[in-house]
């Protein structure tokens, strides 16, 4: 097949779950079909555009509209968006020069299969109808959740306009695609069910076992972990849940125990934090996954399916989480991982996780064995290949 893959972004540096699981899956692809990559191109990180090609046979940088979140034309997109149609984390990748760039591709190279790659670069097609969509999450579900959270009257406000604008264009494409690749079963009953999808099928989340394979001897980093990227809300929200309601329980009960937030970017609630080791931008985050005792995702908000699980089981660490944050995923509570959703719950898990060191390695055992049996990138790509293979005859 010919594939054109259109996105938001380039791949590297590889910081974010939905990168991830695009590369993986894109390097595989690239072995047997010619792919074409159009992204916005990053200056500030030249290493995107300039590693394309170890994923696609032609790639396409466009100049890169979209404001960092903490300028002064980030804010006046936010304000200009208030009379717009379209939510803010849609309207933002917009572009004339993506849209133009799209379309002399589409026109001039007759592909097999036009992918767009998250919700957010939709806006820059002429005609959706011939592209198979691919959701990494329901966006909607994530923006209620935002307004379900929200700390203030005037945040829930916010937020609860976007979820409903984001629920209107989510829908509408939805509809319009050729196809809708979502990433859990779960994921996929939510978009039939809120959204009208019809044409949809799901890929589950991949991982690369020997990549995490824990090595004999680990150094030690901190008790617990918490990988992601630092700067994405939801990921915000529930770290500052996890440091003002969970952490003060567990440090009663064991006052000596660490914790780490490992991912790029932290905000500045993240930074404020005290108590906690942030890193910011790592190079690898397997020795942070590998010295710690209990990897924690104590994520209120979110959609889609996180990596970080998947990746934390495969390097030997068991897991802790939120019922959201293990959404769509092929766990087992008290199995493969520990489950809660509430305070005490939560730091009652880590404590008892914290203080076995056989339950750690039984659950640790129990969660390597589900990954690398049922979820490498050879079977997650392969699964993906086939959902192209059917969308050429609509």
């Amino acid at each position: 097949m010919k594939i054109l893959w259109a996105k938001t972004d380039f791949l590297h540096p590889t910081n974010r779950g939905g990168q991830i699981r695009t590369l993986e899956m894109l390097k595989r692809l690239s072995r047997r079909h010619e792919l074409h990559y159009v992204a916005y191109d990053d200056p500030a990180t030249p290493e995107g555009r300039e590693r394309a090609s170890e994923y696609s046979a032609r790639s396409f940088p466009v100049n890169r509209p979209i404001a960092p979140r903490s300028s002064p034309r980030f804010f006046a997109q936010l304000a200009a968006n208030l009379v717009s149609p379209l939510p803010l984390a849609v309207a933002r990748y917009r572009s004339t020069a993506m849209r133009r760039q799209i379309a002399v591709l589409i026109a001039g190279e007759h592909y097999d299969a036009v992918v767009a790659d998250f919700l957010s670069i939709t806006p820059n097609f002429d005609d959706l109808s011939t592209c198979v969509l691919f959701q990494h999450n329901v966006e909607s579900m994530i923006w209620k959740r935002h307004a379900e959270h929200a700390a203030s009257f005037p945040r829930r406000v916010y937020f609860g306009a976007q979820a409903r604008r984001m629920e209107r264009y989510e829908r509408s494409v939805c509809q319009v695609v050729r196809r809708v690749v979502s990433v859990s079963p779960a994921d996929t009953e939510t978009m039939v069910r809120e959204l009208g999808a019809r044409r949809i099928d799901d890929v589950p989340t991949g991982v690369d076992i020997d990549y995490f394979e824990r090595p004999s001897n680990p150094l030690p980093a901190s008790d617990l972990v918490f990988v992601g990227a630092m700067d994405w809300l939801p990921n915000i929200d529930g770290a500052i849940w996890f440091m003002q309601e969970v952490f003060p329980l567990i440090r009663s009960a064991r006052p000596t125990t660490t914790i780490t937030f490992a991912g790029r970017n932290p905000s500045p609630e993240i930074r404020g934090l005290s108590e906690v080791h942030v890193t910011g931008t790592v190079p690898d985050v397997r020795p942070y996954l590998w010295g710690a005792s209990v990897s924690i995702v104590p994520l209120r908000i979110g959609g889609g399916t996180r990596l970080k699980i998947y990746e934390a089981m495969a390097a030997g660490v068991p897991v802790v989480s939120t019922r959201v944050g293990a959404e769509g995923l092929a766990v087992t509570d008290g199995r493969d991982i520990r489950l809660a959703d509430d305070a005490q719950g939560f730091a009652r898990n880590v404590l008892q996780l914290l203080g076995d060191a056989a339950d750690r390695s039984a659950m640790a055992d129990a969660a390597r064995e589900l990954v690398a049996s049922r979820f490498s990138w050879e079977s997650v790509t392969e699964r993906f290949e086939q959902i192209l293979e059917a969308s050429r005859a609509g």
